[in-house]
């Protein structure tokens, strides 16, 4: 069952495309070097390593490949191919994104864990120094990706999407038209508290 307030509108993904692409990648043989790359770019959310991930491994058709695999309805690749933080999706696809990486047949185990063994190692500073631990990362039993992008002239996009207690999936989804990071991550905390609230999930 989903539950969901405007679960279909369209966002700008920030890093969340991190892990639709990180989910076209597992399923392909990979170097180590590669597995390394996949794993910087979902726990310490590394733009440098999704730049190098993105064009090794098609990110434009990688987008389009996961929507249609995972029943992804509203997301797609960007309009200009360098700008990956520009793919677009929605709140509810996050959630099917996430049960398709929990319990598709075509991801085996050993895939499933490198993208959620990933994950679950997301310390609370980012590779670029963000503090990364809003919305619901840092809650007990969570792992999650976090996104944040700043859209000229004053969008703030913050964004939390995970699993809670190995049972519930949660996509959080804010962009913030005051400029101010202060008052985003205010925002998105609040939202994520009454939702940890609702599913008796203690913070």
């Amino acid at each position: 069952m989903t539950v969901s307030s405007q679960g279909d509108k369209p966002f700008y993904s920030a890093s969340l495309s991190k892990l639709i692409l990180a989910v076209d990648a597992v399923r392909r043989p990979l170097s180590d070097g590669d597995v390394a790359l996949i794993d910087r770019a979902l726990s310490v959310s590394d733009d440098n390593a999704m730049d190098v991930l993105w064009t090794r491994f098609d990110g434009m058709g990688a987008i389009g490949r996961v929507a249609t695999a995972a029943g992804l309805t509203g997301t797609h690749a960007p309009e200009d191919p360098s700008q990956w933080g520009e793919v677009v999706i929605t709140a509810n696809d996050m959630v099917r994104l996430y049960d398709y990486i929990l319990n598709s047949s075509q991801l085996s185990s050993a895939q499933r864990d490198a993208v959620v063994g990933a994950l679950s190692k997301a310390p609370a500073t980012a590779a670029d120094g963000f503090d990364q631990a809003f919305g619901l990362l840092g809650v007990t039993g969570v792992y999650a990706k976090q996104g944040w992008m700043y859209y000229l002239p004053a969008d703030v996009y913050l964004h939390s999407a995970g699993v809670l207690d190995d049972r519930y999936a949660v996509a959080v989804l804010t962009t913030n038209p005051t400029g101010s990071w202060t008052t985003a991550r205010d925002s998105i905390n609040a939202v994520s508290t009454a939702v940890l609230a609702k599913l008796g999930v203690k913070g």
